[in-house]
């Protein structure tokens, strides 16, 4: 059976996430105590309802305590023979204080007299246990709804089970790093193509930019460095049964060095036999800028 738990801050998108796993056939069962896991998953097993692939949303309404046992119950699952991956959800307070204000929802830990800050304060607290067993993070402040429907589409729901699911993503300092990034590679020593007056409107997707990168001895030489410390270490990580690998790239704007580099790291990676998937940060948010 392949368990995927799904948690996070309220506004992050755990519900988008349970409903589109769902769509792809999991069962989902929504705010359950922790505490009930193993019987959920006995009840399952025996009964067959719930097929080979559930999906179970926990969040902080749970009991502290409970949440503080989140670890043993997922290895006392994994040592049934479960494939259990745990997944959260997190965004940036202003953020999260934006969504709920443009839905008028309560935030489901406000009480009588405390502002919403301190809710979603509270919140990232009594959910810390939770972050410290989950086997990926994905910070949702810059995702749109359908974004996070394909992350989880492609990263968890289509993950091959028995590989390292590894994402390149690229990404403009001026817009802030990725929260959710294991690894971040700095390539703004690069020449810049958007000082090139014919360049500075297309992007790392775009031939004339790929060319004028592909004849730059410093793009091959990062490039190569990057991937032989990725080849020396990926295994490692596997070796630790780690699930997921992000991996940011980034330039000053996110249009082009950026961009370029992650997609060429994505294909000598896949040509390795790795499961990769490429995401373009501010290529999403129709930014242009160096």
């Amino acid at each position: 059976m392949r368990i995927i738990i799904v948690s996070g801050l309220s506004g992050s998108g755990k519900s988008v996430a349970l409903h589109v796993l769902e769509d792809l056939g999991y069962y989902s069962v929504d705010n359950i105590p922790v505490a009930l896991l193993p019987q959920l998953t006995d009840y399952l097993l025996a009964d067959e309802a719930g097929g080979d692939r559930v999906a179970i949303g926990i969040d902080a309404r749970n009991r502290a305590d409970d949440l503080q046992m989140l670890d043993r119950q997922v290895a006392h699952l994994r040592n049934q023979g479960a494939q259990v991956e745990v997944l959260f959800l997190q965004a940036e307070e202003a953020m999260l204080i934006k969504r709920f204000g443009e839905t008028r929802r309560r935030h489901p830990l406000a009480q009588s007299g405390d502002g919403l800050r301190e809710a979603i304060a509270t919140e990232r607290s009594i959910l810390t246990p939770v972050v410290n067993v989950a086997d990926l993070i994905i910070d949702t402040t810059r995702t749109s709804v359908y974004e996070l429907r394909d992350l989880v589409r492609e990263r968890i729901a289509s993950r091959d089970v028995h590989k390292l699911s590894i994402l390149i993503q690229s990404f403009g300092f001026k817009h802030g790093i990725p929260a959710d990034a294991d690894y971040v590679f700095d390539l703004r020593c690069l020449p810049n193509p958007y000082w090139q007056p014919e360049l500075r409107q297309e992007t790392g997707l775009d031939k004339p930019v790929i060319d004028y990168l592909d004849s730059e001895p410093l793009a091959d030489d990062m490039h190569d460095a990057i991937i032989a410390f990725l080849r020396d270490w990926l295994p490692r990580y596997e070796n630790f049964s780690r699930s997921y690998l992000t991996i940011a790239v980034g330039c000053t704007g996110g249009q082009h060095r950026s961009v370029y580099m992650a997609e060429r790291i994505a294909r000598t990676l896949r040509s390795d036999g790795r499961d990769i998937s490429v995401r373009h940060h501010e290529l999403v948010r129709g930014a242009v800028g160096h």
